[in-house]
Protein backbone atom coordinates (compact mmCIF):
# COMPACT_ATOMS: atom_id res chain seq x y z
CA UNK A 1 0.00 0.00 0.00
CA UNK A 2 1.28 3.53 -0.61
CA UNK A 3 0.44 6.82 1.62
CA UNK A 4 1.25 10.07 -0.07
CA UNK A 5 1.72 13.65 1.69
CA UNK A 6 0.81 16.18 -0.21
CA UNK A 7 -0.05 20.12 0.18
CA UNK A 8 -1.50 23.70 -0.54
CA UNK A 9 1.66 25.65 -1.38
CA UNK A 10 0.32 28.71 0.87
CA UNK A 11 0.40 25.90 4.04
CA UNK A 12 3.13 25.49 6.09
CA UNK A 13 1.85 22.89 8.21
CA UNK A 14 2.79 19.05 7.40
CA UNK A 15 0.36 16.48 7.16
CA UNK A 16 3.31 14.00 8.20
CA UNK A 17 5.96 13.88 10.64
CA UNK A 18 8.89 11.68 11.00
CA UNK A 19 7.10 10.01 14.06
CA UNK A 20 3.77 9.60 12.35
CA UNK A 21 5.77 8.34 9.19
CA UNK A 22 7.52 5.33 11.34
CA UNK A 23 4.30 4.59 12.38
CA UNK A 24 2.26 4.24 9.37
CA UNK A 25 5.22 2.35 8.72
CA UNK A 26 4.89 0.10 11.13
CA UNK A 27 1.22 0.02 9.46
CA UNK A 28 2.23 -1.53 6.48
CA UNK A 29 2.80 1.45 4.72
CA UNK A 30 5.45 2.48 1.58
CA UNK A 31 5.18 6.44 2.51
CA UNK A 32 6.14 9.14 -0.38
CA UNK A 33 6.27 12.96 -0.12
CA UNK A 34 6.49 15.82 -2.05
CA UNK A 35 9.92 17.95 -1.79
CA UNK A 36 9.77 20.33 0.79
CA UNK A 37 6.70 19.26 2.16
CA UNK A 38 7.93 19.47 6.04
CA UNK A 39 10.05 22.63 5.31
CA UNK A 40 7.79 24.96 6.77
CA UNK A 41 7.15 22.53 9.56
CA UNK A 42 10.90 22.36 10.48
CA UNK A 43 11.10 18.70 9.09
CA UNK A 44 13.92 18.94 5.85
CA UNK A 45 13.84 15.86 3.14
CA UNK A 46 16.44 14.68 4.59
CA UNK A 47 14.73 13.97 8.01
CA UNK A 48 11.78 12.67 6.58
CA UNK A 49 13.70 10.33 4.42
CA UNK A 50 15.52 8.95 7.41
CA UNK A 51 12.07 8.12 9.02
CA UNK A 52 11.42 5.97 6.22
CA UNK A 53 9.78 8.43 3.40
CA UNK A 54 10.52 8.62 -0.32
CA UNK A 55 10.86 12.25 -1.53
CA UNK A 56 9.83 12.31 -4.78
CA UNK A 57 8.38 14.78 -7.09
CA UNK A 58 5.01 12.29 -7.70
CA UNK A 59 4.66 10.81 -4.66
CA UNK A 60 1.12 11.15 -5.52
CA UNK A 61 1.06 8.88 -8.33
CA UNK A 62 0.01 5.21 -7.74
CA UNK A 63 -1.03 6.34 -3.84
CA UNK A 64 -3.83 4.81 -2.00
CA UNK A 65 -4.43 7.31 0.45
CA UNK A 66 -3.21 10.99 0.04
CA UNK A 67 -2.46 13.24 2.71
CA UNK A 68 -2.73 17.05 2.73
CA UNK A 69 -3.06 19.47 5.60
CA UNK A 70 -4.52 22.34 3.13
CA UNK A 71 -6.58 22.99 0.27
CA UNK A 72 -5.15 21.18 -3.04
CA UNK A 73 -5.21 22.88 -6.50
CA UNK A 74 -7.73 21.84 -8.95
CA UNK A 75 -5.00 20.77 -11.17
CA UNK A 76 -2.84 18.41 -7.97
CA UNK A 77 -6.55 17.00 -7.50
CA UNK A 78 -6.80 16.34 -11.18
CA UNK A 79 -3.46 14.51 -11.44
CA UNK A 80 -4.86 11.71 -8.75
CA UNK A 81 -5.74 8.32 -9.70
CA UNK A 82 -9.93 7.84 -9.94
CA UNK A 83 -10.27 5.69 -6.56
CA UNK A 84 -7.83 7.76 -4.62
CA UNK A 85 -9.02 8.48 -0.82
CA UNK A 86 -7.86 12.34 -0.15
CA UNK A 87 -7.89 12.73 3.54
CA UNK A 88 -7.15 16.46 4.60
CA UNK A 89 -7.91 19.39 6.36
CA UNK A 90 -9.90 20.41 2.87
CA UNK A 91 -11.96 23.82 4.54
CA UNK A 92 -15.49 22.44 2.69
CA UNK A 93 -17.34 25.24 3.72
CA UNK A 94 -15.65 27.93 2.01
CA UNK A 95 -14.24 25.68 -0.79
CA UNK A 96 -17.68 24.07 -1.82
CA UNK A 97 -16.23 24.30 -5.34
CA UNK A 98 -13.71 21.34 -4.79
CA UNK A 99 -16.48 19.12 -4.21
CA UNK A 100 -17.44 18.93 -7.59
CA UNK A 101 -13.37 18.76 -8.44
CA UNK A 102 -13.21 15.81 -6.34
CA UNK A 103 -15.94 13.99 -7.67
CA UNK A 104 -14.90 14.81 -10.99
CA UNK A 105 -11.66 13.52 -11.06
CA UNK A 106 -13.51 10.32 -9.36
CA UNK A 107 -11.27 10.89 -5.58
CA UNK A 108 -12.92 9.97 -2.30
CA UNK A 109 -12.47 13.09 -0.54
CA UNK A 110 -12.50 13.23 3.45
CA UNK A 111 -12.99 16.50 5.48
CA UNK A 112 -11.42 15.78 8.61
CA UNK A 113 -12.21 19.33 10.22
CA UNK A 114 -15.75 17.47 9.97
CA UNK A 115 -15.33 14.78 12.43
CA UNK A 116 -17.99 14.22 14.31
CA UNK A 117 -17.24 14.70 18.54
CA UNK A 118 -17.94 11.34 19.58
CA UNK A 119 -15.44 9.35 22.29
CA UNK A 120 -14.16 7.13 19.79
CA UNK A 121 -13.65 10.29 17.19
CA UNK A 122 -11.57 12.21 19.81
CA UNK A 123 -7.81 11.52 18.71
CA UNK A 124 -8.85 12.58 15.45
CA UNK A 125 -10.56 15.65 15.99
CA UNK A 126 -8.27 18.48 14.14
CA UNK A 127 -10.27 21.48 15.09
CA UNK A 128 -9.90 20.73 19.02
CA UNK A 129 -5.68 19.91 18.69
CA UNK A 130 -5.51 22.93 16.24
CA UNK A 131 -7.96 25.27 18.47
CA UNK A 132 -5.81 24.73 21.27
CA UNK A 133 -2.65 25.91 19.79
CA UNK A 134 -4.80 29.10 18.40
CA UNK A 135 -5.76 29.80 21.86
CA UNK A 136 -2.61 30.03 22.95
CA UNK A 137 -0.57 31.68 20.02
CA UNK A 138 -3.94 34.56 20.11
CA UNK A 139 -2.45 35.76 23.09
CA UNK A 140 1.25 35.29 23.05
CA UNK A 141 0.49 37.49 19.76
CA UNK A 142 -1.51 40.12 21.78
CA UNK A 143 1.16 40.15 24.37
CA UNK A 144 4.03 41.08 21.90
CA UNK A 145 2.12 44.10 20.33
CA UNK A 146 0.45 44.93 23.55
CA UNK A 147 2.69 47.51 25.47
CA UNK A 148 2.78 47.06 28.99
CA UNK A 149 3.50 43.59 31.11
CA UNK A 150 0.28 41.36 31.68
CA UNK A 151 1.28 40.55 35.31
CA UNK A 152 0.88 42.62 38.12
CA UNK A 153 4.21 43.37 39.58
CA UNK A 154 5.11 45.10 42.66
CA UNK A 155 8.44 47.41 42.43
CA UNK A 156 10.22 50.42 44.22
CA UNK A 157 9.14 52.74 42.06
CA UNK A 158 5.37 51.76 41.75
CA UNK A 159 2.77 48.81 41.19
CA UNK A 160 2.32 47.52 38.05
CA UNK A 161 -1.22 46.42 37.48
CA UNK A 162 -2.60 43.46 35.53
CA UNK A 163 -3.80 43.20 32.41
CA UNK A 164 -7.65 42.67 31.93
CA UNK A 165 -7.82 40.19 29.41
CA UNK A 166 -11.11 39.48 28.01
CA UNK A 167 -12.13 36.07 25.79
CA UNK A 168 -15.06 35.76 23.22
CA UNK A 169 -16.49 32.53 22.97
CA UNK A 170 -15.62 29.68 25.07
CA UNK A 171 -14.86 27.08 23.28
CA UNK A 172 -11.53 24.71 23.07
CA UNK A 173 -9.45 27.85 21.33
CA UNK A 174 -11.12 30.76 23.87
CA UNK A 175 -10.38 27.83 26.80
CA UNK A 176 -6.55 27.53 26.19
CA UNK A 177 -6.81 31.66 25.38
CA UNK A 178 -8.08 31.71 29.38
CA UNK A 179 -5.52 29.81 30.17
CA UNK A 180 -2.52 31.16 28.74
CA UNK A 181 -3.93 34.76 29.77
CA UNK A 182 -4.04 33.18 33.64
CA UNK A 183 -0.93 31.57 33.84
CA UNK A 184 1.13 35.33 31.88
CA UNK A 185 -1.05 36.94 35.16
CA UNK A 186 -3.61 38.75 33.56
CA UNK A 187 -7.43 39.14 35.04
CA UNK A 188 -9.59 36.89 32.63
CA UNK A 189 -13.11 37.75 31.94
CA UNK A 190 -14.95 35.44 29.15
CA UNK A 191 -18.43 35.16 27.49
CA UNK A 192 -20.03 32.67 25.72
CA UNK A 193 -23.67 31.73 24.50
CA UNK A 194 -23.63 28.43 25.98
CA UNK A 195 -24.52 28.01 29.39
CA UNK A 196 -22.10 24.78 29.90
CA UNK A 197 -19.11 26.96 29.20
CA UNK A 198 -19.60 28.98 32.23
CA UNK A 199 -18.18 26.64 34.80
CA UNK A 200 -15.66 25.79 32.38
CA UNK A 201 -14.43 29.80 32.68
CA UNK A 202 -14.31 29.76 36.24
CA UNK A 203 -12.52 26.69 36.61
CA UNK A 204 -9.93 28.22 35.12
CA UNK A 205 -9.41 31.39 37.07
CA UNK A 206 -11.60 33.35 34.65
CA UNK A 207 -14.77 35.65 35.30
CA UNK A 208 -17.97 34.34 33.25
CA UNK A 209 -19.78 37.59 31.34
CA UNK A 210 -23.41 36.61 30.09
CA UNK A 211 -26.59 37.65 29.77
CA UNK A 212 -29.26 34.94 30.50
CA UNK A 213 -31.62 35.77 27.83
CA UNK A 214 -29.10 34.93 25.48
CA UNK A 215 -27.72 31.63 27.00
CA UNK A 216 -31.52 29.84 27.06
CA UNK A 217 -31.09 28.88 23.86
CA UNK A 218 -27.33 29.31 23.05
CA UNK A 219 -26.67 25.59 22.52
CA UNK A 220 -25.81 24.55 19.23
CA UNK A 221 -25.41 20.57 17.97
CA UNK A 222 -21.82 19.04 18.76
CA UNK A 223 -20.80 21.46 21.17
CA UNK A 224 -20.87 24.90 18.75
CA UNK A 225 -22.29 27.53 19.76
CA UNK A 226 -25.83 28.43 17.32
CA UNK A 227 -26.79 31.98 15.37
CA UNK A 228 -28.69 33.92 18.13
CA UNK A 229 -31.77 35.87 17.57
CA UNK A 230 -31.68 39.46 16.96
CA UNK A 231 -33.45 40.22 20.25
CA UNK A 232 -30.71 38.25 21.70
CA UNK A 233 -28.11 39.54 19.68
CA UNK A 234 -28.96 43.04 20.84
CA UNK A 235 -28.60 42.17 25.24
CA UNK A 236 -25.80 40.17 24.41
CA UNK A 237 -24.06 43.68 22.65
CA UNK A 238 -25.19 46.19 25.36
CA UNK A 239 -23.35 43.91 27.74
CA UNK A 240 -20.24 43.46 25.86
CA UNK A 241 -19.89 47.44 24.97
CA UNK A 242 -19.64 47.89 28.91
CA UNK A 243 -16.99 45.16 29.44
CA UNK A 244 -14.68 46.51 26.74
CA UNK A 245 -14.33 49.70 27.79
CA UNK A 246 -12.19 48.07 30.68
CA UNK A 247 -10.24 45.59 28.91
CA UNK A 248 -6.62 45.58 27.26
CA UNK A 249 -6.79 42.49 25.26
CA UNK A 250 -9.43 41.24 23.58
CA UNK A 251 -9.35 37.52 22.20
CA UNK A 252 -12.30 36.77 19.93
CA UNK A 253 -13.06 32.67 18.74
CA UNK A 254 -16.85 33.06 17.97
CA UNK A 255 -17.42 30.68 14.79
CA UNK A 256 -20.95 28.65 13.94
CA UNK A 257 -20.33 25.68 11.25
CA UNK A 258 -21.14 26.27 7.86
CA UNK A 259 -22.16 30.38 8.73
CA UNK A 260 -20.05 33.36 8.66
CA UNK A 261 -18.04 34.10 11.46
CA UNK A 262 -21.16 36.51 13.81
CA UNK A 263 -20.17 39.96 14.53
CA UNK A 264 -19.54 40.56 18.13
CA UNK A 265 -17.69 43.89 18.30
CA UNK A 266 -18.61 46.98 16.26
CA UNK A 267 -17.00 49.93 15.30
CA UNK A 268 -18.96 51.99 17.63
CA UNK A 269 -18.02 49.28 20.59
CA UNK A 270 -14.29 49.93 19.32
CA UNK A 271 -14.49 53.32 19.32
CA UNK A 272 -15.34 53.00 23.13
CA UNK A 273 -11.78 50.83 23.94
CA UNK A 274 -8.72 52.50 25.99
CA UNK A 275 -6.02 53.41 23.40
CA UNK A 276 -3.35 51.06 23.40
CA UNK A 277 -5.66 47.99 23.24
CA UNK A 278 -5.32 44.97 21.49
CA UNK A 279 -7.62 42.47 19.43
CA UNK A 280 -7.18 39.06 18.23
CA UNK A 281 -9.54 38.19 15.87
CA UNK A 282 -9.57 34.35 15.61
CA UNK A 283 -12.37 34.05 13.24
CA UNK A 284 -10.75 36.43 10.74
CA UNK A 285 -10.27 33.52 8.01
CA UNK A 286 -14.49 33.60 7.91
CA UNK A 287 -15.10 37.26 7.94
CA UNK A 288 -13.96 37.74 11.81
CA UNK A 289 -15.62 38.83 14.86
CA UNK A 290 -14.93 42.37 14.71
CA UNK A 291 -16.12 44.85 12.30
CA UNK A 292 -14.10 47.78 11.81
CA UNK A 293 -11.45 50.11 13.48
CA UNK A 294 -10.82 52.26 15.63
CA UNK A 295 -7.77 54.74 16.34
CA UNK A 296 -5.24 53.51 18.93
CA UNK A 297 -6.94 50.33 18.94
CA UNK A 298 -5.04 47.11 17.25
CA UNK A 299 -6.69 44.39 15.89
CA UNK A 300 -4.76 41.61 14.72
CA UNK A 301 -7.11 39.67 12.04
CA UNK A 302 -4.82 36.43 10.69
CA UNK A 303 -5.69 34.15 8.19
CA UNK A 304 -3.93 31.06 9.86
CA UNK A 305 -2.26 31.94 13.08
CA UNK A 306 -0.70 28.67 13.16
CA UNK A 307 1.97 29.79 10.57
CA UNK A 308 3.96 30.69 13.68
CA UNK A 309 3.77 27.34 15.53
CA UNK A 310 3.99 25.17 12.03
CA UNK A 311 5.94 22.77 14.19
CA UNK A 312 4.00 21.74 16.96
CA UNK A 313 0.65 22.21 14.78
CA UNK A 314 2.24 19.59 12.11
CA UNK A 315 2.79 17.23 15.20
CA UNK A 316 -0.66 17.29 16.39
CA UNK A 317 -2.26 17.28 13.08
CA UNK A 318 -0.09 14.23 11.83
CA UNK A 319 -1.26 12.58 15.01
CA UNK A 320 -4.86 13.06 14.06
CA UNK A 321 -4.01 11.70 10.13
CA UNK A 322 -2.72 8.46 11.97
CA UNK A 323 -5.31 7.79 14.05
CA UNK A 324 -8.27 7.89 11.35
CA UNK A 325 -5.56 6.28 8.86
CA UNK A 326 -5.11 3.67 11.35
CA UNK A 327 -9.37 2.87 11.58
CA UNK A 328 -9.44 2.38 7.98
CA UNK A 329 -6.53 -0.18 7.53
CA UNK A 330 -7.45 -3.56 7.48
CA UNK A 331 -4.41 -4.85 9.66
CA UNK A 332 -5.03 -8.54 8.59
CA UNK A 333 -5.67 -8.33 5.01
CA UNK A 334 -3.21 -5.16 4.40
CA UNK A 335 -5.87 -2.84 2.40
CA UNK A 336 -7.62 0.18 3.27
CA UNK A 337 -11.24 -0.42 4.13
CA UNK A 338 -13.65 2.20 4.76
CA UNK A 339 -16.90 1.37 5.69
CA UNK A 340 -19.72 3.60 4.66
CA UNK A 341 -21.87 2.97 7.26
CA UNK A 342 -19.15 3.77 10.47
CA UNK A 343 -20.29 7.15 12.08
CA UNK A 344 -17.03 8.77 11.13
CA UNK A 345 -16.69 7.95 8.11
CA UNK A 346 -20.13 9.31 7.25
CA UNK A 347 -19.49 12.75 9.05
CA UNK A 348 -16.57 13.28 7.41
CA UNK A 349 -16.91 11.96 3.58
CA UNK A 350 -17.38 14.66 0.89
CA UNK A 351 -17.39 12.18 -2.33
CA UNK A 352 -17.59 8.64 -2.86
CA UNK A 353 -17.59 7.13 -6.54
CA UNK A 354 -17.85 10.32 -8.47
CA UNK A 355 -20.59 11.82 -6.59
CA UNK A 356 -21.10 14.39 -3.23
CA UNK A 357 -21.60 12.33 -0.61
CA UNK A 358 -22.11 14.62 2.27
CA UNK A 359 -25.77 15.81 3.61
CA UNK A 360 -24.66 19.28 4.26
CA UNK A 361 -22.95 19.91 0.71
CA UNK A 362 -25.96 18.34 -1.30
CA UNK A 363 -27.57 20.67 -3.80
Amino acid sequence: MKLAGVNAASEKRSPLTPESIKKLKGLGYDVAVEPGLGAGAGFSDSVLESAGATVTADAASGAELVLASGVLADEAVSKLARGTRLVGVLNPYDHAESLASYANAGVDAFAMELMPRITRAQSMDVLSSQANLAGYKAVIDASAHYSRAFPMMMTAAGTVPPAKVFVMGAGVAGLQAIATARRLGAVVSATDVRAAAGEQVESLGGTFIFVKEAMEEGEGTGGYAKELTPEQQKAQQELVAEHLKKMDVVITTALIPGRPAPKLITAEMLAGMKPGSVIVDLAAPRGGNVDGEAEGVTILQPDNILDGLAGEASNLLARNFLSFVTLITDKEGGKVHVDPEDEIIQGIQLTRDGDVVHERFLK
